[in-house]
C-alpha cells in the first residue's frame, strides 16, 4: 500500500505540471461556458476505511466543501465519522489472560487540494492532510485495559496524509463522485497505510 501512496503522490505532481499550461492559457471549456457552477462544491459521501493494523473495516458517512482557487485547482475540507465496530481481543497481564470486546470509532478531519485532470472523463487527483481521532472503549467491567486496541489508545489524535484519485460525473448542478486512496496515519509505532474509499453525491455552485 505504500507503493500505492507513492503512485498517488506521483500522479498529483504530474497533474500539477499538466494543469499549469492549461491555467496560464486561460482556456474556457464548453461546460464552463454554458453555466457558472464552477466556483465550488458541497458533497456527502459513504466512507470506507480499512485499518491495516487492527484489520477492521470501518464504515461511515462524511461531508466536504470545496472552493475553486485557480484554474483546475479546488481547495477542499472534509470530515467523516466511521461508525462503531467491535473487535474481540485476548489480553494477557501477568498471569491473567482475558478476552474482551473492544469498540472502535474513527473521525477524519482532512484539508487540501483537488486537481482536475484535463479531459472529458472528469478525473482528478488529490492530496490532503489532517488529523484522525480514535475512540476506543468497551464494557466498564473490563477496566481501563479495554480502552486500547493494538497500539491505538482511546482519544488518540494522529496526523494523517491522504493521497488519492477519483472520477466525478456532473449533470447541471448535481453530480456523483467516487475516489480512493491510501490514508497514511502516524501511530505510536510509525506510519500505517490504510485503504480508503468514498462515494457520494455533490452539488456544484
Amino acid at each position: 500500500m505504500k507503493k500505492f501512496a507513492m503512485l498517488c503522490v506521483a500522479a498529483l505532481c504530474l497533474a500539477v505540471m499538466a494543469s499549469a499550461p492549461a491555467a496560464s492559457a486561460q482556456v474556457t471549456t464548453p461546460e464552463e461556458n454554458t453555466n457558472n457552477r464552477n466556483h465550488g462544491n458541497l458533497g456527502a459521501y459513504l466512507d470506507f476505511t480499512h485499518l491495516h493494523g487492527s484489520g477492521l473495516n470501518m464504515l461511515g458517512i462524511g461531508g466536504r466543501m470545496g472552493f475553486k482557487i485557480h484554474g483546475r485547482f479546488v481547495l477542499e475540507a472534509e470530515m467523516a465519522y466511521d461508525f462503531e465496530r467491535t473487535q474481540t481481543q485476548v489480553i494477557t497481564v501477568g498471569s491473567l489472560t482475558k478476552t474482551v470486546r473492544t469498540d472502535v470509532r474513527v473521525m477524519h478531519f482532512l484539508f487540501g487540494p483537488k486537481i482536475r485532470i484535463p479531459g472529458p472523463l472528469g478525473l482528478f487527483v488529490l492530496g490532503k492532510a489532517g488529523i484522525v481521532n480514535f475512540g476506543v472503549g468497551g464494557p466498564a467491567t473490563a477496566g481501563a485495559i479495554n480502552n486500547q486496541i493494538g497500539n491505538i489508545l482511546n482519544g488518540d489524535k494522529n496526523m494523517a496524509f491522504y493521497p488519492g484519485a477519483g472520477v466525478e460525473f456532473n449533470h447541471g448542478k448535481w453530480g456523483i463522485r467516487a475516489e480512493a486512496g491510501d490514508e497514511l496515519i502516524w501511530l505510536r509505532d510509525g506510519v500505517h497505510s490504510n485503504i480508503r474509499v468514498a462515494v457520494g453525491p455533490q452539488l456544484r455552485f
